[in-house]
């Protein structure tokens, strides 16, 4: 079983904790960004290993994103999750910087038309905050809905792209 590295990086969303696991090349894979009080969030286990550096390209683009600077992360992403998930977050790496899309027009996107709240848990579960954009995810109404770290964090993210309006 590989080798599950963490560190912490400061954000305008607050303290991200970000986990990945080595490769058989020695790279790092990135499992998950989360805050601390968001559902879901990772909790730091003992037999991980705290290495900064292995994470210090995932915290440029971080900083970056949030400084305005970039749209699109470039990053080797491991996500654990379920076939019908992936499914989903390979829908939501698609969806444009500044841009918005509904529960049920993800759920389309994603070859699963129907299955509106199956697609919201997916969402849900998402474990890489920010870099898979799941807060570009809003009700058919153009309310914001469901976001595991928080509404008022998935406002400022929408306001930092200037792709909603209210």
């Amino acid at each position: 079983m590989p080798m599950t590295l963490y560190t912490t990086a400061d954000s305008p969303l607050g303290t991200l904790t970000l986990t990945g696991e080595e490769t058989a090349d020695g790279h790092v894979a990135l499992t998950s960004v989360t805050v601390a009080d968001q559902r879901g969030a990772v909790t730091v286990r003992s037999q991980w290993r705290h290495d900064p550096t292995a994470f210090a390209e995932a915290e440029r683009q971080l900083k970056a994103y949030f400084a305005g600077e970039l749209r699109e992360f470039d990053l080797l992403l491991a996500p654990h999750g379920t076939d019908f998930r992936r499914r989903v977050w390979a829908a939501l790496d698609v969806i444009p910087y500044g841009s918005t899309v509904t529960y049920r027009e993800l759920s389309e996107a994603a070859g699963v038309q129907g299955a509106v709240r199956a697609v919201g848990g997916a969402v849900g579960a998402n474990p890489l905050l920010v870099i898979r954009p799941c807060h570009r995810v809003i009700g058919s109404d153009g309310s914001l809905t469901g976001f595991a770290a928080g509404l008022d964090r998935k406002r400022a993210l929408l306001a930092l792209e200037s792709g909603w309006r209210r």
